[in-house]
């Protein structure tokens, strides 16, 4: 029996989000957290674990950066975390795609 997971509610609609972007395989979202102006979340609609994921990004990668160039034309981060050290909260393979300001500290 698979726990609880928000990824795979919201995928069934059974759980509330802005959906940016949808296919078959994959689902965009708005990120509820906003620790920079614009946070999505690209992921597979099948459960599938961050290390599955990175073997083969495949729709999900081109997803990522094609929702990156579109809202964030200056430049964009894509982002995964791994593991609890990592600060991952979701089990449910996800790329964060983050951007709308600078992402960086200047150094000359």
């Amino acid at each position: 029996m698979q726990r609880y997971c928000v990824f795979c509610e919201i995928v069934a609609r059974r759980s509330p989000a802005e959906i940016l972007y949808e296919s078959d395989n994959v689902i965009a979202i708005r990120n509820v957290l906003r620790w920079v102006p614009i946070m999505f979340l690209v992921m597979p609609k099948e459960h599938r674990l961050q290390s599955e994921l990175w073997e083969d990004l495949g729709e999900v990668g081109v997803v990522a950066r094609e929702l990156g160039k579109e809202h964030c034309p200056r430049g964009f981060r894509l982002l995964s975390n791994f593991g609890y050290d990592a600060m991952q909260s979701q089990e449910h393979a996800h790329v964060h795609v983050l951007g709308g300001t600078f992402l960086g500290e200047y150094v000359s």
